[in-house]
Formats: C-alpha cells, structure tokens, sequence
C-alpha cells in the first residue's frame, strides 16, 4: 500500500491523518484474522510510530478490537457496519442477483459484480455453484485491475481522464514489473474493442479462466464490472470468446435495461452489436 502522494499531500483540503486512519482499517482483508502494529506497519508503509497512536485512536472511536493477549486488533462492529451499509446502498448488487444467477447455473462458472478499490477490484456481490469449487472467491475478495478479467472490463470503461489517473495509480503500483502489465492491458483493450468483453486465462491465476464485462449507470456511479469464471480447462480461450463473453456481455446489458426501465434485450439484438462495426465495437473502440 502506497503512503500518499505529494500532489495530495499539499492538498490543503487533504486530510492527512484521516487518510492514513482509513489505511490501517484496509489493511485488514478477509481472512486475516489479527493484525499487530507491525504488521499493519509493513501493509501500509507507515512508521510503527504512527499506526501505533491510529490503532490507538481507532480503538478509542470504537473501529478496532484489542486482542491483549497476542497485542493485536481486529475490525470491530462499527467498522464492519460501514460495509454493510455500503453494501445495502448498492442497487445494482440486488438488482443484479437474478442476472448472475441465471447465468452461473447456464455456464457453471462463479458470477461476481466488482468496483474498484485503489489498484484492485473488490467484489460486492458473487453468485457461485457447486461446479465452482475452484474458484475461492467471495464478497470482499479482491482481483487485480492489470490482470484479470474483470479489471481489464472495468479498465476499458473508463473516461480518459479516469483512465490516466488508474494508469498512475497501477505503474507506481507495480514499478519495474509495469511494462508487462501494461502490454497486457492493451491486448486487452483489442479484446473489448473487437468483442465488447475482456477475458484473462491464466494471466492473474495460472489455473482460472475467465471474462469480463463493464456496466456503466447514469447516475454518475461506477463503472462496476462483472465476470464470470472457472478452472481454466472449462473455460478455454475459445470458450470465453464464443460462449461465456457472448452470455456475459448479454446479462450485462440486459441489466442496463433493467435499471434504466427498459425491456431486456433478446439475443439476436445482442447478437448484433457483436459483429464487426457494431454499436459495442465503436465505443469500445474509443476506449483505445
């Protein structure tokens, strides 16, 4: 996790201390369990000092869970409560349910609905069967933007402004490994100009294949992005551009329809948009 940057450091409407406080709560991701200072010290880069005095505050304002006996924390209720309510805010995450559903039980693969957080997409909503076993991923799972599907979707769908600001955040991120992520994202724009999804097979898991798509609102939310995925030897490159894109790609606009009161789209308008020239090609194409 990166300490902030100069340009919003020097930001006199910037928060500094605020910020780093919201930094020690996201160093805790599923599964963790405890955290100790210097754990949550090396996560986000800041001086063992300093996320001393914030567990210390954040205990105080109720965040954080002392653990006495092993001198660590671990994320409180009212810390909890905040994602909850998040969650509960997040209309397309219900409204997308029925969607997701219908298509992890056609293709057998797990459906998430993902948003970003920092370099990362962060799932807030997973529909998953039993074929799935291989893929172990749930709410508050995290996939990186460069590399799977659903980032490469989410990347893709983004203003140029936006784009370049994601860009930032990912180089840094990533350092000298940047170039390669970076080859990869503009192959992966080819994908989503020429087909209207993106598909990652094997490049953020060896094992797991997977396509993705973007759903933009006019609300001025999002973009989110979902994807469907399962063991790569099911869902083979070939598969994922005839099969599982195509299906996604339809779910995803269907639910565009849904939220904007129209009816869903049938298959053969779908269809349509796939060819080459059309409606999802040009603005995919804008993307490049």
């Amino acid at each position: 996790m990166k300490r902030t940057g100069k340009k919003t450091a020097t930001d006199r409407n910037f928060v500094v201390a605020l910020s780093r406080g919201l930094d020690v709560l996201r160093a805790f991701q599923p599964h963790d369990g405890l955290l100790g200072n210097q754990e949550i010290a090396a996560r986000t880069n800041l001086p063992k000092p300093t996320v001393s005095r914030l567990t210390y505050t954040l205990t105080k304002l109720g965040y954080l869970t002392p653990v006495p006996r092993f001198e660590k924390y671990q994320l409180a209720p009212a810390a909890m409560a905040l994602g909850y309510a998040a969650l509960s805010n997040l209309g397309v995450r219900h409204l997308s349910e029925p969607f997701r559903e219908e298509v992890m039980r056609a293709t057998g693969g797990a459906v998430a609905i993902g948003g970003r957080d920092r370099h990362s997409m962060i799932y807030f909503g997973q529909s998953r069967g039993s074929e799935t076993v291989g893929v172990q991923l749930d709410v508050g799972s995290r996939v990186p933007i460069a590399t799977s599907a659903m980032g490469r979707a989410y990347f893709w769908a983004l203003d140029d402004e936006n784009r370049a600001e994601v860009t930032r955040i990912l180089r840094e991120h990533y350092g000298s490994r940047w170039p390669k992520m970076r080859d990869g994202l503009e192959r992966s724009g080819e994908t989503v100009a020429k087909y209207g999804f993106a598909i990652s097979v094997g490049d953020w898991h060896d094992d797991i294949g997977a396509a993705g798509v973007a759903l933009k609102l006019n609300d001025g939310t999002g973009p989110y992005a979902f994807n469907c995925g399962a063991p790569a030897f099911r869902f083979t490159e070939e598969r994922l551009i005839n099969d599982i894109g195509p299906r996604l790609l339809a779910m995803v606009r269907n639910i565009e329809a849904a939220l904007g009161g129209l009816m869903p789209q049938s298959k053969k308008e779908i269809s349509k948009k796939l060819k080459p020239g059309g409606k999802v090609a040009r603005v995919a194409e804008g993307f490049r």
